[in-house]
């Protein structure tokens, strides 16, 4: 069935400058990390896709890993761009991928030095079918390759075409620090960084977002809703078949305590009471500071993928309700 954009597709979505680049990306961004690789439904996969670009959603986030198996998110990703983003629509998407984790066997395919990255990112144009991504990242530091290196790749990347900006995951603030002035010097800035952040874990607030605005380069947190934790799916403990109960899952047991799970249920309250899910007020919560660029977000279903994008409904905080959730979270 030919998959035609909705008209009026920009019309509902938020919209922020990058840091201080030209380039301005939907408050709300779709992560193809979980649901969208081989073992996936496919045409669930493709209707989500459809549904967030009927939306405003045009930055889609991948990485060479995504699966499982490694790689297959950027295939499937790959056959719904060819089949359904035809014509000039690829000018209305930003794409990204990322290379740092292992990919394949040997000592070329992990990490940060200039081989893998290359290759790496060959890699994924070929799966994708494109010539170019809009973004690619350094998905994670590499204590034993020099930073110079690294950097110089990305920066080489972009001069040979294959990716019009680059951008950090997972770097502490320091090593951002480091690494925007290393890709400053040679002349290819620095467009964003990827970390970890949502109400449970908060890291970036102890000098990562100030290095981000000091530096004018845009922040997109993974992981907002703490792989499911901020949501209403864990309220009465771990319900079968959810990412908790599986031992491969990415949000383990150990980590769904009564504490956490006495937090969820007071913050599902205030919630409520803004007449919000969870969830939305778990991602408004990430998108009221403005040094955040968009949010990360992850679909199981078209459902969900809309659920979230309420959130921007209701993206204001009283000072009161700021109060009320430290005082949960403390």
């Amino acid at each position: 069935m030919q998959y035609t954009p909705a008209a009026d597709r920009y019309n509902s979505m938020t919209y922020n400058r990058c840091g201080k680049s030209g380039l301005q990306l939907p408050a709300v961004s779709l992560g193809l990390w979980h649901n969208f690789g081989s073992v996936d439904n496919f045409e669930n996969g493709r209707s989500i896709i459809h549904n967030a670009f009927d939306k405003g959603i045009t930055h889609f986030d991948l990485a060479n890993n995504y699966g499982p198996l490694p790689g297959s998110a950027e295939e499937n990703f790959g056959r719904v761009l060819k089949q359904d983003f035809t014509g000039h629509l690829r000018d209305e998407l930003i794409i990204s991928t990322k290379a740092g984790y292992t990919m394949w066997p040997g000592p070329y395919g992990d990490w940060g030095s200039r081989k893998y990255l290359i290759s790496s990112l060959d890699q994924s144009l070929r799966r994708m079918q494109l010539e170019y991504v809009d973004i690619f990242y350094s998905h994670r530091p590499d204590p034993a390759t020099p930073i110079e290196e690294t950097m110089g790749a990305l920066h080489s990347i972009v001069q040979q075409g294959k990716a019009l900006y680059v951008g950090l995951s997972n770097y502490t603030a320091e090593q951002t620090k480091v690494a925007v002035e290393v890709l400053k010097s040679l002349g290819t800035p620095c467009l964003i960084h990827q970390p970890k952040y949502s109400m449970f874990e908060r890291w970036i607030e102890g000098g990562l977002l100030d290095v981000l605005e000091a530096n004018g380069v845009g922040c997109i947190p993974f992981s907002p809703l703490a792989q499911g934790l901020l949501t209403d799916r864990y309220l009465n403990g771990i319900p079968a078949g959810s990412r908790a109960s599986k031992p491969t899952g990415f949000l383990q047991e150990g980590e769904v305590t009564p504490e956490r799970i006495e937090k969820v249920k007071k913050l599902n309250v205030l919630a409520q009471q803004r007449g919000q899910s969870l969830a939305q007020m778990a991602l408004a919560w990430i998108l009221k500071d403005k040094r955040i660029t968009t949010v990360l977000i992850g679909a199981s279903s078209v459902a969900q993928l809309d659920n979230n994008l309420d959130t921007l409904k209701n993206t204001a905080f009283t000072k009161e309700e700021l109060d009320a959730i430290e005082a949960i979270l403390k």
